[in-house]
């Protein structure tokens, strides 16, 4: 590395760039999944053929990918990088950013990411394989912005993922088969009439599990159900055979 270079930019910390890279991960990750359910839609807990869960999620999946590795491409900063105040940049010519092609290469190491931490680690030049592949190094960003704004944006993010999680499981739970017939079995069901003064509703999120696996499904559910006069938590076990109904098991208050 020539003395010019030095002298114009500095390179980044190894802790900068294990916060980017972290911040990165969780930010896409959070990306493909959000993706790859809505391709799926709120209706995926009753589809029975997991040839057809691959073939909706696989074209999802592979974009959702090609955005993770091409993530540096935008001047060299990738949403970790922005808020960690980093950058990418050529080594025989720190003024310019690498090629998309160079950026994507680079990024595809982190495939083996335990094996580019151990190199990084190490490095005396604090590189990893990406980056000695592609002639690469990260430096910090002189026109990094304000600490403020990149510590919201992370914060954001993060409120986010958990919002969007929540929602949709919730919203999946409500919109399966299963919880369709624990519903209409509570609202056959004359104690918990009788002891909730008649339902009004149910709860915004039911929480538990649904699970199907060659046609064979079970549930467990956990229901809030609201009454003119109390509120109940009901517990309702069901079980499927394949190409056949959900059967109420147990339930419980």
């Amino acid at each position: 590395m020539n003395e010019n270079l030095e002298k114009e930019y500095i390179l980044s910390s190894r802790k900068r760039r294990i916060a980017a890279f972290l911040i990165d991960h969780f930010t896409f990750t959070f990306l493909i999944v959000g993706i790859v359910f809505l391709s799926l839609g709120t209706d995926f807990m009753d589809e029975n053929n997991f040839n057809n869960l691959t073939s909706k999620m696989l074209p999802t999946m592979l974009i959702g990918f090609l955005i993770y590795f091409a993530k540096d491409s935008i001047k060299g900063i990738s949403p970790g990088k922005w808020v960690m105040g980093i950058m990418v940049r050529n080594e025989n010519n720190s003024n310019e950013v690498p090629s998309f092609g160079k950026l994507l290469i680079r990024n595809l190491f982190l495939i083996i990411w335990p094996v580019e931490f151990i190199v990084l680690a190490s490095s005396q030049e604090k590189k990893r394989l990406g980056d000695k592949t592609t002639k690469a190094i990260v430096v910090k960003n002189p026109n990094k912005p304000e600490k403020l704004p990149r510590i919201l944006a992370l914060i954001g993010t993060g409120i986010a993922f958990f919002t969007f999680t929540f929602l949709f499981a919730g919203s999946a739970m409500k919109n399966s088969d299963a919880y369709k017939v624990a519903v209409s079995k509570i609202e056959q069901n004359e104690e918990i009439i009788l002891e909730t003064g008649g339902i009004t509703g149910y709860g915004m999120m039911p929480t538990g599990n649904v699970n199907i696996s060659n046609g064979n499904g079970q549930a467990q559910l956990e229901i809030k159900v609201l009454g003119y006069k109390r509120d109940l938590n009901v517990s309702v076990y069901l079980t499927k055979e394949p190409n056949g109904e959900w059967k109420l098991i147990e339930l419980n208050k």
